[in-house]
This record gives C-alpha cells, structure tokens and sequence, in this order.
C-alpha cells in the first residue's frame, strides 16, 4: 500500500482538482507503520517524544497533511500539479467558448438560416460537445496519473525516514495522526516536525 498516493475522480466538464485537498486526499492511504525498536534501550525523544521505561511501548503519530504541505517535496509537488492543473483548465475554457459562441449564433439564426445549415451547425455543435467531454475525460487521467506519479515519488523518500526515526528513536510503533482512527494524541508524540526536517536536509545533499 503506498505512503502517499491516491487516484481521486473529476466530474466531466471541471478538471480542478482543488489541487491541495486532492492532492491530500491521497494521504489517506498511508498506513500504521510499525518499527520495532533495536535491541538497544529507548534512546532519547524526538520531536518531542515522550521517553518510555524499559520493556514498555513507546508511540508516536506523523501528520501526513503537515508532511505534504510543509516539506520541499511535497510543495514542489503541489506546484507542478497546480501548473498542470491550470495548463488543462485554459484547454478546456477555449473549448467551452467555442460551444458557447456556436450556440448563440445557432440560436440566433433559427429564424433567419435555412434549414440544412441549421442543422449543419447543430451537428458541429453536437461534435464539439463530445470533444469537450472527451477532452475533459482525458484531462482527468492525466492530471490523477501525473498526482499519483509525484507522490508516489514522495512516498518513496518519506517511509525509509519514518523507518529511520522510528529505530533511531526505539518507537514501536508510528501511527498517522488523523487516519488511523485515533481519537486522542497528545502533541508530545508528534513527530511530524523531525520528519519534515530530516526529509529537507535529504533534499540539499
């Protein structure tokens, strides 16, 4: 199961994503991670982690959301999807305004135009139609295939630092802070921060 990644779905006509809850719509997929802590004894906190007795379980939470929208990589991500996200919508609009104008000349010559060129127009019209739907269709592929390729990129690089932190720091388990279905978590365990971090720093080299 990917970290980050999900293909959501665009109603026909409107390819925006609303690129950031999309985007984080993915992030649903991310699941519990466990790293069973080395055979050493709890090292000290991070993040602000509380230390644990010996023998005992020692937990922390990562909030994805932070994660995508804080970290170099996944802001880099939301820029390249939003640039592609408006590069689809200006497409789309050009076609939306042919079909407008060829409506309103069609409505305006229903009086005035003889019969096989009204229905000349109206064919063309038709066939404009199916294009915008067609191209509006494809759009939405493109755009859920390039977000599922950029985060998937993400999820590559954020799991092996939350494995690295989790047996650095002798967590048993790392839960996501608002998708594993925990009611409560005290602010102390959240260990978003040292991910994001550590994420950048791996980015510079």
């Amino acid at each position: 199961m990917p970290l980050i990644g999900h293909s959501g779905k665009t109603a026909t006509g409107n390819v925006a994503l609303g690129l950031a809850l999309a985007a984080l719509a993915g992030l649903a997929a991310l699941p519990a991670m466990a790293a069973p802590a080395p055979g050493a004894g709890p090292a000290g906190p991070a993040g602000g982690a509380a230390p644990a007795a010996g023998g005992a379980l020692r937990v922390a939470v990562i909030d994805t959301e932070k994660i995508l929208l804080s970290s170099v990589a996944g802001k880099k991500a939301i820029a390249e999807l939003k640039k592609a996200q408006e590069q689809k919508e200006g497409e789309l609009r050009g076609k939306q305004q042919e079909i407008k104008e060829l409506q309103e000349k069609l409505s305006q010559g229903r009086l005035t135009l003889a019969q096989d060129k009204l229905a000349e127009m109206s064919k063309q019209l038709e066939d404009k139609e199916i294009s915008l739907r067609r191209l509006s269709d494809d759009a939405t592929r493109e755009l859920n295939k390039r977000k599922d390729d950029l985060l998937g990129g993400i999820d590559e690089k954020v799991m092996p630092v939350i494995n690295q932190i989790g047996h650095e720091q002798g967590y048993t388990m790392i839960f996501r802070k608002f998708e594993s279905g925990l009611i409560y978590a005290d602010d102390a365990i959240d260990i978003t921060s040292a991910v994001v971090q550590r994420l950048d720093a791996q980015a510079q080299k």
